[in-house]
């Protein structure tokens, strides 16, 4: 069956069957290594995208059910001015990332603050509860999530202000 939607802001269509697994389409047919399935049972959070703006483990998405909709990749939203500021809030606190668990973290700090502005340290936790990590303690995650909210809020009343 063809599947069309959107990647990383193009339409897209891939040839594949009922079964196939995003993550693995992502990987195969697109090159997007970034996007990696470990588990396959939608916990260890390296497989993480958002669909629709929302966060999605991929090796739980069967490739048919993204058919119509928004796939943003790490790859993809690495150039955006959100994951900027994610990054420069995260340095900013001191939040250093690993490598298994950096894409997940920015992909859920980049859904909560899509969803909420200015998240209170409940709200943060909350979020990167999706996100297995024993690289960083939580007081400095929740630390690089505001300092990035701020950021992001900075440049936004920077372009209203124009």
């Amino acid at each position: 069956m063809t599947i069309s939607f959107i990647l990383n802001g193009e339409d897209v269509s891939l040839n594949a069957r009922s079964y196939d697994r995003l993550a693995d389409a992502l990987r195969e047919h697109f090159g997007l290594l970034g996007v990696k399935a470990d588990c396959r049972r939608g916990v260890c959070g390296k497989c993480l995208i958002l669909l629709d703006g929302r966060l999605a483990p991929s090796c739980l998405l069967p490739v048919f059910r993204v058919r119509g909709r928004e796939v943003i990749t790490i790859e993809g939203f690495s150039q955006t001015d959100e994951f900027a500021d994610i990054m420069k809030g995260f340095a900013e606190a001191g939040l250093e990332t690993c490598g298994f668990c950096d894409s997940g973290k920015i992909l859920a700090t980049a859904a909560l603050l899509e969803r909420q502005a200015r998240p209170s340290a409940r709200e943060i936790l909350e979020e990167m509860a999706s996100v297995p990590c024993r690289c960083t303690d939580p007081e400095t995650m929740v630390k690089g999530v505001q300092a990035a909210a701020e950021l992001k809020a900075r440049r936004h009343y920077r372009r209203a202000s124009q």
